[in-house]
């Protein structure tokens, strides 16, 4: 069927829903395996429910179904892609389609972040409002339908609920039953979908006109009330925040600021001035809502997207609280699920470009420090996947070391550790630097390193032990230690800790010589794991049961 597979490739594809009839006579079918996110929603830490104020991302980008579509991936030059997800809580994918079911590349990628997704139910002009009179003003029956059908999707495709988008006037007998619509569909949501969230967005008014406050107001407070959150839209000034944050009283991160990154009408800022908004928003502890980041790409061009996507994200991160990973293990080998080259074990396999954000692995921290440091993306050389992460920064004079911060942990830590890194020093004089790993951890008053004899580190600064050769047993999963290939330089390391909480993990970058001069460095990160030794031991558990279906042979 054309709704499953593209009728010129016959490769699967993402898909949407239009109207009401194609919503209602939605059921699970067989074509539709390739549609259902494969990975599950990882933890982080603080969770989605903690009340500091959230970053929500609205991705809307030309109409939407683009080469994101394609679930195999596809062969595309320059393609967009979102990497920054350690700054940001909710991902919704947006379309002008009734139902909006996000691509299954975004889901899974996100979800590998520790990201919810939510796709976008919309109804608007004429058609919006002969479909929401058809469905809100009759009885109950016909609202219950549909948010059972919209439940039952986001169950099914794996991802997290729905932004509800109603802008068209309504009925006073379709309003009536709109707070208990949006009520049923958040609980029928809640039970589905664990973690799952629906959230509105500022257009009716409780009368059912259409009239966008840009504020929570008395006026669609009842559709706040009944829901998970409300998303503002965007042309606000800094009374309607504080208005907000009144009346949403306890619930003040429940409500996402809109701001439109291109700036569209009378907005406080966009663009490379967005941080202006973010600024005023965090002010009144409310939470944030960036629509169409894809700006960056759309206006500013395909070329040199990478690096004005860093410096977009870069020049909001004061204002974006950042998320800790909080189980092991941690593996990534830094790949955006992109590509010029696709390489395997630091050789390139295969030239020519390819996207697929299903294989986007988990994604670091992007510290940036003004003329100091910066991490960005390597296309040229990896160790696996597309990319690999590139460090480079100076080291101040009199210094001996730069300590970079990779990711962010909160958790307790194992009594012992494995660690392996990959590496490669670019620049004239790569023999002037060692290259290691640093794990901090919180200082508990009880956390030791070794034995309960040792003494606990300065600043719980932990420098795992080098291994020249992997522990007997592990020899499969650790192979190379201390072995160079194809330019890239292997490590393997454990640490023993008694009694701890991990809290950074950082990239240690020495030089041999003290020196009067600063100095600075290049490297590429390949790949970085952090393992528990004791779940490392046990054998994983062998696939059962495996069948293959729907082939066909090209």
């Amino acid at each position: 069927p054309a709704r499953h597979f593209d009728t010129r490739t016959t490769e699967p594809i993402s898909f949407f829903l239009s109207g009401l009839e194609e919503l209602l006579a939605w059921q699970p079918n067989s074509n539709d395996d390739f549609n259902v996110s494969a990975v599950p929603l990882a933890k982080r830490q603080p969770p989605l429910h903690s009340r500091r104020p959230r970053t929500l991302v609205c991705h809307d980008m030309r109409g939407g179904y683009l080469e994101d579509r394609f679930i195999q991936g596809s062969a595309t030059h320059n393609p967009y892609v979102f990497y920054h997800w350690r700054y940001i809580d909710i991902f919704v994918y947006f379309s002008h389609h009734t139902v909006t079911i996000p691509p299954v590349c975004w889901t899974n990628a996100a979800h590998r972040n520790g990201v919810p997704v939510l796709g976008t139910f919309i109804t608007e002009w004429t058609d919006g409002e002969k479909l929401c009179e058809s469905f809100l003003a009759g009885g109950e029956e016909a609202y219950r339908a549909v948010s059972e059908q919209l439940a039952r999707i986001a169950q099914h495709y794996r991802f997290d609920g729905w932004l509800i988008n109603i802008e068209n006037t309504l009925s006073a007998a379709a309003v009536g039953n709109l707070p208990p619509f949006l009520r049923h569909l958040t609980a029928q949501v809640h039970s589905a979908v664990p973690g799952g969230l629906v959230i509105w967005y500022d257009s009716v008014l409780q009368n059912g006109t259409l009239r966008w406050q840009n504020e929570l107001s008395e006026e669609n407070r009842v559709f706040f009330d009944v829901c998970d959150g409300l998303f503002t839209n965007y042309n606000w000034k800094e009374e309607h925040l504080e208005r907000t944050r009144g009346l949403a009283g306890p619930r003040h991160t429940d409500v996402y600021v809109g701001v439109d990154v291109f700036a569209r009408g009378d907005v406080i800022g966009g663009g490379f001035d967005t941080d202006k908004s973010l600024r005023l928003i965090r002010q009144h502890g409310l939470s944030a809502a960036i629509f169409a980041p894809g700006w960056v790409y759309e206006h500013l061009g395909e070329e040199n997207f990478l690096h004005n996507e860093n410096k977009f994200w870069g020049s909001l991160a004061e204002y974006l609280p950042t998320h800790s990973i909080c189980t092991l293990p941690l593996a990534t080998s830094f790949s955006l699920g992109m590509g010029t080259s696709r390489f395997l074990a630091g050789k390139e396999e295969e030239a020519g470009p390819w996207y697929d954000l299903s294989a986007q692995e988990i994604q670091p921290l992007y510290p940036e420090h003004e003329g100091r440091l910066s991490t960005s993306c390597c296309l040229q050389d990896a160790w696996c996947g597309g990319s690999s992460l590139r460090v480079q920064g100076t080291i101040p004079p009199g210094e001996e070391h730069v300590a970079i911060r990779l990711f962010s942990l909160q958790m307790p830590a194992p009594p012992k550790l494995f660690l392996t890194l990959l590496y490669k020093l670019e620049g004239p004089h790569p023999d002037e630097f060692t290259v290691a790993l640093e794990l901090t951890t919180w200082d508990l008053g009880t956390c030791h390193e070794g034995s309960v004899t040792s003494l606990p580190e300065p600043n719980g600064r932990h420098h795992p032990r080098f291994l020249p050769a992997p522990p007997p047993g592990l020899a499969k999963l650790l192979t190379a230690c201390a072995r160079d290939s194809h330019g890239w330089t292997s490590r393997c390391y454990e640490l023993d800790l008694q009694d701890c909480s991990l809290r950074d993990l950082s990239l240690l970058v020495s030089r041999h010589q003290p020196s009067p001069q600063e100095t600075s460095f290049t490297c590429l990160l390949g790949e970085v794991r952090v393992l528990d030794a004791a779940s490392m031991v046990a054998s994983p558990p062998q696939v059962q049961s495996l069948t293959a279906s729907q082939l066909w042979w090209q």
